[in-house]
């Protein structure tokens, strides 16, 4: 099972605001960030840049790896698992496989296409 660094990066950075009792319009304004720019940060929908992640490790005086780094145990259900053990034929498995890798692709994209609007923000500073 794949862990999604967006999703590691957005709950090691959720539990520093709760240590700091702290809200996500709090964050955002301390880094220089919209309030919806922050909210898919936390989400996990968008890739946060290098300069935001020193940033919000500057600011919560830790380091960079500290919110890189994923859990021990990963507690994520793999949904596609749990729906093909409930399927009975193979024709519905291998169209759930299909679907799973569709969702898969989508999903990159949209991240790419996130990611280059955060680089081209980058870049322009």
């Amino acid at each position: 099972m794949m862990i999604d660094i967006n999703v590691v990066v957005a709950n090691n950075i959720m539990d520093q605001m709760k240590k700091h009792n702290m809200k996500q319009i709090d964050l955002a304004n301390a880094i220089g960030v919209s309030k919806q720019i922050m909210s898919k940060m936390l989400n996990g929908s968008r890739l946060i840049s290098i300069a935001e992640l020193h940033k919000i490790g500057d600011y919560f005086c830790v380091t960079m790896d500290d919110l890189l780094k994923a859990p021990v145990e990963s507690t994520e259900v793999d949904v596609m698992r749990a729906f093909m053990g409930k399927v009975e034929s193979d024709a519905a498995r291998e169209a759930l496989h299909t679907v799973d890798k569709l969702a898969d692709m989508i999903i990159f994209h949209a991240n790419v296409r996130e990611n280059v609007k955060v680089m081209s923000e980058t870049w322009e500073m």
